[in-house]
């Protein structure tokens, strides 16, 4: 089931994701869910913030990097590495608990997006690496280190579910430059090619 992606301005977005264990009702199906609505949407990562549930859960298919690379005519440079490349097409992964545990390396700009805030986009620094400790959805626990582009999707997906959000890491400047487009996205006035739900305070 394709579900509504949360957008800027709903207070689930700004909450600390709670742990949950194997008995958490549903979580089969709200994996698949999520999982589907990511899809829908052409992401490679969605949190369950982002579809109303503040608990410490989230999805990762990064294929499509891959697939874009491959296709891409950028510069022979500026191109994944073929270890990469083969990474990302198998990097699907599903995250509960997590808790990164190290972040290392120098810091790289790329230009990252998010679902939750629809059509802006904006360069952001992360660290090159990051090592991350989850239970996946056999509650099996991993300890995993990744790099590149990798990690920072994961550090992105982890941000949700510790109340952050990528805009919160670029600077204030540029976040008052995009405070009109946040508050007009917040009221609901935005486009978006998936089903998205807009928070409305009851009155």
């Amino acid at each position: 089931m394709v579900l509504p992606v949360v957008v800027y301005g709903d207070p689930v977005l700004r909450k600390m994701g709670v742990d949950i264990d194997k008995n958490y009702e549903g979580l089969d199906a709200l994996i698949a869910n999520m999982f589907e609505t990511m899809y829908a949407a052409n992401g490679v990562g969605i949190a369950a913030p982002q579809i109303g549930k503040a608990i410490r859960l989230f999805v990762i298919d990064a294929s499509p990097f891959a697939e874009v690379d491959e296709d891409d005519e950028e510069e022979e440079e500026d191109k994944l590495s073929k270890k990469e490349l083969a990474f990302l097409k198998n990097f699907k992964r599903v995250f509960i608990n997590a808790k990164i545990i190290g972040e290392k390396g120098e810091e790289w700009k790329f230009n990252e997006g998010c679902l939750s805030i629809p059509k802006i986009r904006e360069d952001v620094l992360r660290k090159q690496t990051v090592t991350i400790e989850y239970y996946d959805e056999h509650f099996k626990k991993h300890t995993e280190t990744l790099e590149g582009l990798a990690a920072r999707v994961v550090q992105h997906e982890y941000d949700h579910i510790e109340g952050k959000l990528f805009t919160d890491k670029i600077s204030a400047f540029k976040r008052k430059l995009l405070s009109g487009k946040l508050a007009d996205i917040s009221k609901g006035k935005f486009t978006a090619d998936y089903k998205t739900k807009v928070y409305r305070t009851k009155k």
